[in-house]
């Protein structure tokens, strides 16, 4: 069976890194922010994969809190 692709809206990207939505406005506007999709709508999504992905790339490996 076929696992369907899950979308993030802006709210609960912003809900699970705990940051405000002014803040991924501004990352994005910066071209920091995870890859986006844009809805015919205007709505912006992000995919769950992509999430994973940037999160990834922005680990600090052997670094100590």
């Amino acid at each position: 069976m076929a696992t369907a692709t899950r979308y993030l809206t802006i709210k609960q990207f912003c809900e699970e890194l705990d940051v405000a939505q002014s803040t991924f406005h501004d990352w994005r506007a910066k071209g920091l922010a995870p890859r986006c999709i844009k809805l015919p709508n205007g709505q912006i999504r992000i995919r769950r994969t992509d999430l994973d992905a940037w999160l990834e790339a922005r680990e600090l490996a052997g670094v100590a809190a």
